[in-house]
């Protein structure tokens, strides 16, 4: 009866889902269900697990799956189908047409399972930071937070930040931003985005600003430790001030550059920088640099540095050119 039993379960856990299997460098194996891999990670399921395992890419030796994966290499390229290793490091990718891609195990530098849920396709964080000190009665609160969707071939992200300062012996500092993007996939590593933001700095007087982008991006690198890429484009500018300063309709270009490093032990590096050149308003010209350092912790917790800078060399009047933040922070993510 025991073994009646046991052979049960193992027939019931093969039916209720497909069977993957990884083979790691030292030897050991682990089969089940392999949801994801992204950034040098590789996840799996597992029945006899309340959680996820979560693997490091370069320890896997060979992989199997019966899932079938949208798969992303390192040249951009994109196919859907199955993965069977061909040898140590060698991989099969047996497309939904047919055909049989050989590739190396590192080329592959994205995996997502071809059938999610909406659920399994929406991501989120929160963080938030507060600092008090006795010297003038100083304290400091900000949150950040994101949520994004992602499909095969679209996706969305959404961001909304906010700082405020209170010391007695200056004026209230306040500052919020915010940002929907979208984002569809095109061959060879390129999207098309738009964007949508806007901003309130009391540091710059500045009321709102709203700004509606659209442009270009291409990733030169993405690999499983890292991605750089740059994007380009053209930007509508609409500024509304506190102070006697009239207020702006312009049109910029843009173009910027991302890097993000994410496979340097439990820490993350992401830096961003974009400059505004003016069109309509010849000579004047913006800039956003931004940088983030995640240190990961366990149950998805993490801790945060990041810092913004931003130069303007045609502020509004009454406030400074270059203006910046810093913040910490301890945040979750989903």
């Amino acid at each position: 009866m025991k073994y009646l039993m046991l052979t049960l379960v193992i027939v019931s856990n093969i039916f209720a889902a497909p069977t993957d299997s990884l083979t790691f460098k030292n030897g050991n194996f682990i089969v089940g269900e392999i949801k994801s891999m992204d950034r040098g990670v590789v996840v799996i399921e597992t029945s006899y697990s309340d959680s996820d395992f979560e693997i490091e890419w370069d320890k896997v030796k060979t992989i199997d799956t019966e899932t079938e994966f949208l798969v992303t290499l390192t040249d951009g390229r994109k196919y859907y189908g199955r993965l069977i290793s061909a040898s140590d490091l060698t991989i099969n990718i047996l497309t939904f047409d047919e055909q049989i891609i050989e590739c190396e195990l590192n080329d592959i530098v994205w995996l997502d399972m071809v059938e999610h849920g909406f659920w399994d396709q929406l991501s989120a964080s929160i963080e938030v930071s507060f600092n008090v000190t006795s010297a003038s009665h100083l304290r400091k609160f900000s949150t950040r937070s994101t949520i994004g969707y992602k499909t095969k071939k679209w996706s969305t992200n959404a961001t909304f930040n906010s700082f405020a300062s209170i010391q007695d012996t200056v004026a209230p500092i306040n500052r919020s931003d915010g940002l929907i993007s979208f984002r569809y996939i095109l061959p060879y590593r390129l999207y098309v985005i738009t964007t949508v933001s806007l901003e309130s700095d009391t540091d710059k007087k500045l009321d709102l600003r709203m700004n509606a982008q659209i442009g270009l991006g291409k990733f030169f690198v993405r690999t499983n430790h890292s991605y750089w890429g740059t994007k380009m484009g053209l930007n509508r500018n609409v500024e509304k001030y506190t102070n006697e300063t009239e207020d702006r309709l312009t049109w910029e270009g843009y173009f910027g550059s991302e890097l993000n490093l994410y496979d340097i032990g439990d820490l993350n590096l992401l830096t961003t920088i974009m400059v505004y050149p003016g069109i309509t308003a010849l000579g004047r010209w913006r800039s956003d640099f931004n940088l983030d350092i995640k240190y990961d912790l366990p149950l998805d917790f993490y801790i945060k540095l990041g810092g913004t800078l931003n130069y303007d060399n045609r502020p509004a009047e009454g406030a400074n050119k270059a203006t910046y933040v810093l913040e910490t922070g301890f945040g979750w993510e989903w």
